[in-house]
């Protein structure tokens, strides 16, 4: 595929992804939405609806990656060039950014309701400030809409529940194409992956929300910490390696995994 397939097929298809991710975050997260408080399996089930909808727009074009870890668990194992690889983890990234962008347009009222509500604004710790970034809350009110955060913060379970779940993702993505005389599963790719996404998230999510995706973090967290939210607290930085760390190294761990025990 062109140079061109696969920016433009990342780029949207990443875009989407974010789009309905973030977008049953929001959902389930601000005030004044009809689905507030509609719970975990709406997330989870969310995603995995915004994982097959990626992939089917984006399938015929670039391959449907939508994930770095995805990539790069794809050139070890031999089916994505590595020179293609820097293309696919930039438009990864920009799509993921632009998805953020319209999660905020889509729920604007929303947000500037939760933001300026009282309760929420009585829950921020009163001595850090609430506008002032460098003392600010290391998670703001909204940022679980558009990155993950840790239930317990503990920098190395939190890694290693991040690379155990992306290693599950990868490999049963590389392991699709075993069925079918190694000719993969087609469309049926795209939804059994989204079920393996949900599984996921039900069973490995509870500890750090489950990135299992780079850009699916970063990309997001980057648009929180440049958009004019009011009160919105901080970004923790501090936290945001692991959700890139975790993912790159189970997806690399997957690949690997796969050209010894599967190929």
């Amino acid at each position: 595929m062109s140079s061109s397939d696969i920016f433009i097929g990342e780029t949207i298809g990443t875009a989407v992804l974010i789009l309905l991710g973030g977008g049953v975050c929001a959902a389930v997260t601000l005030k004044r939405s009809k689905a507030q408080n509609a719970g975990w399996l709406a997330i989870t089930f969310g995603w995995g609806f915004a994982v097959l909808t990626g992939a089917y727009l984006a399938g015929g074009v670039s391959g449907a990656h939508l994930n770095p870890a995805v990539t790069i668990g794809l050139a070890i194992e031999g089916g994505t060039k590595w020179s293609d690889v820097p293309l696919y983890l930039g438009s990864q990234l920009l799509g993921a950014m632009i998805g953020a962008v319209l999660v905020w347009i889509t729920y604007y009222g929303q947000f500037q309701a939760h933001l300026t509500d009282p309760e929420i604004l009585a829950e921020q710790p009163a001595e850090e400030g609430l506008v002032d970034q460098k003392t600010a809350p290391k998670a703001g009110p909204v940022l679980g809409i558009f990155s993950t955060g840790p239930e317990i913060r503990n920098a190395v379970q939190n890694l290693a529940t991040e690379i155990i779940a992306t290693v599950v993702l990868v490999l049963a993505i590389l392991t699709q194409g075993l069925n079918d005389n190694g000719n993969g599963l087609g469309v049926l790719g795209a939804m059994a992956t989204a079920l393996v996404v949900v599984g996921i998230g039900l069973s490995l999510g509870g500890p750090t929300g489950y990135a299992i995706n780079p850009v699916r973090d970063l990309g997001p967290r980057i648009v929180h910490a440049l958009l004019p939210l009011p009160n919105k607290g901080g970004s923790d930085w501090s936290y945001a390696w692991i959700p890139v760390a975790g993912p790159l190294i189970g997806g690399a761990i997957a690949g690997g995994l796969y050209n010894i025990a599967f190929k």
